[in-house]
């Protein structure tokens, strides 16, 4: 097989922050309803920017993502946006830590489970494509293949060491752009349920025999550290 066929255009992050709106959206609602999971998600996009978001979903539309930003952005938004010098990896950053922080705030561990559960959707679903991105190429959904067939592309702002070893990658992040706006922003209570959970979610969703061992944390050791591993 041809390196050319290997080289799968990744996905912008413009697509992949609507997907997680998306899933923030669907899991706020469905665990206090309508009514109230609207107005927890409208107070944290509005408290984000909603000129930024309207500029996020654009891009995705664009793209050929549907998602649920334009059932909470007016027809004509008129503020100005506030983040546009600010790299798309900070944008994402604020706009979750912002919706997560409504309903943490209110729900506390209740709906810290909440938040986590739409990451774990999240997760899961980005792992899935993944998968379909390496059968497409005719490869298997093995350990060696995870990275090579990965849907975000790792801006040079990662600072990331990789050892690949027999069903086994590890990784040791010393930076993270998600990690450091949180940490920039006070925001690590809520940023810390994302990290908690995306890793493991995109690993099972790949392959269910596909297990993540995250044992250092950038809000917390300063450095992220994991372990991907395959079961048999």
């Amino acid at each position: 097989m041809s390196e050319e066929k290997l080289m799968m255009k990744a996905l912008s992050m413009d697509i992949i922050t609507a997907k997680m709106f998306t899933e923030l959206h669907i899991s706020i609602t469905e665990a206090y309803g309508e009514e109230e999971g609207r107005k927890l998600v409208q107070k944290g996009l509005e408290t984000f920017g909603l000129k930024d978001a309207e500029t996020m979903a654009q891009k995705a539309t664009a793209e050929g993502q549907n998602h649920a930003f334009y059932e909470y952005l007016p027809q004509a938004v008129k503020e100005e946006e506030k983040y546009a010098a600010l790299t798309t990896f900070a944008r994402f950053s604020k706009m979750f830590a912002q919706i997560a922080k409504q309903v943490v705030d209110k729900y506390e561990e209740e709906g810290e489970d909440v938040i986590r559960r739409a990451v774990e959707r999240y997760g899961r679903k980005r792992g899935e494509g993944i998968a379909q991105r390496a059968r497409a190429n005719g490869l298997e959904n093995n350990a060696d293949n995870y990275l090579k067939n990965y849907d975000m592309a790792r801006s040079e702002l990662f600072e990331v060491d990789t050892v690949h070893k027999e069903n086994e990658v590890e990784q040791t992040f010393t930076y993270c752009p998600f990690g450091q706006q949180w940490a920039d922003d006070d925001m690590g209570k809520y940023g810390i349920l994302y990290c908690q959970v995306i890793d493991p979610s995109v690993a099972k969703g790949y392959n269910k025999n596909f297990e993540v061992v995250h044992d250092q944390y950038v809000l917390r050791e300063g450095q992220c550290h994991f372990q991907f591993q395959m079961k048999e």
